[in-house]
């Protein structure tokens, strides 16, 4: 996690005056990013950290500024007139008014593909979950109910086939490991991937993504939410699919209708779903009472990036992207 603050003992002092102090440029770290990230981030920029007094005053002085998931919408935007560049930790930039760059001709810089293991090892993690029951039985356990191995009753992975609707750098990621692991057969469907995507990796490509659904025994998904992917898998969807099959869900929340998915749950058209992703996060019981309480799933607050080491990554990356971007414009002026 990142600390909440640097030791001044280890903080490379700076100063921000008017103009730049020395000729490194200047970056705005608007949330706490890790140790590691930010010493990195001192060596290349004269630094303001979130937790410095000038940090208010993005708004006005910042030529670029680093952010995680603080949103910055179209006012932030009108209201920082020398801002030059925006860096991200992580690939989503939904969290940032993307019109309103593109009209100050302000780039956006994220980290794609960096965070791909990690998230990959995550949908591991989730459907061996889902298939083995953990939740329910490790809940049940912690709540002093007696649970005996003869009332357990999972399902194995070896062999079945995953569905990967995505074959970007993490479904790439998650039909390696399942491949190498289970021997899993794999169908595979994106729209913009050329032809000669997977030549090394055996499967079967769809064009239609619903081809794969009375196929599959996991269904995993790696698409963006935009018009076209809001709400693909709803109830016509859940029918199609196996009754063993299991759903894991890392993209974005909202891509699967969570109210047709309570429905195919406690209706048994699926196994069971693995969410790091959901229209509300994170997650609350108030809203997904009735989804926990089917017994069948596991949701988790969109933890898929966050390991100690891709934190690190993606921030450092993101920084790398952004003192990349001002030096080489600097130098062509």
């Amino acid at each position: 996690m990142a600390p909440s603050s640097i030791d001044s003992r280890q903080k490379i002092e700076h100063t921000l005056t008017a103009g730049p102090s020395t000729d490194k440029p200047s970056i705005y770290l608007l949330e706490a990013f890790p140790l590691e990230a930010v010493s990195y981030c001192q060596t290349q920029f004269n630094t303001v950290l979130s937790t410095d007094a000038e940090i208010h005053n993005w708004h006005e002085n910042a030529t670029s500024i680093l952010v995680r998931e603080l949103i910055i919408s179209a006012e932030d935007i009108a209201r920082a007139p020398k801002l030059r560049a925006i860096g991200k930790q992580g690939t989503g930039i939904d969290i940032i008014d993307q019109d309103a760059c593109v009209k100050r001709g302000i780039p956006i810089f994220n980290t794609p593909g960096v965070n791909a293991q990690s998230v990959a090892e995550l949908v591991l993690a989730l459907t061996m979950s889902v298939a083995r029951q953990l939740r329910t039985i490790s809940v049940n356990q912690a709540l002093g109910k007696e649970v005996r191995k003869e009332h357990c009753c999972g399902t194995m992975i070896n062999g079945k086939t995953i569905g990967v609707l995505g074959m970007g750098n993490i479904g790439t990621a998650v039909a390696r490991i399942f491949r190498g692991a289970f021997n899993t057969p794999i169908y595979a469907y994106d729209p913009f991937a050329p032809a000669y995507t997977w030549s090394d990796i055996p499967h079967i490509r769809v064009l239609n993504f619903e081809e794969m659904l009375p196929h599959v025994d996991m269904l995993t998904l790696y698409v963006p939410l935009n018009a076209k992917t809001r709400g693909m898998i709803s109830m016509p969807q859940f029918l199609a699919m196996k009754s063993t099959a299991i759903l894991i869900n890392v993209a974005r929340g909202g891509i699967v209708n969570e109210d047709d998915m309570v429905i195919a749950l406690n209706k048994g058209l699926i196994y069971g779903a693995g969410l790091d992703c959901h229209e509300e996060e994170p997650p609350t019981l108030q809203r997904y009472k009735a989804l926990w309480e089917t017994g069948r799933v596991i949701s988790t607050p969109h933890i898929g990036a966050t390991t100690a080491q891709t934190q690190v990554q993606t921030a450092t990356e993101a920084i790398d992207h952004v003192f990349k971007y001002l030096t080489t414009a600097r130098s062509v002026m």
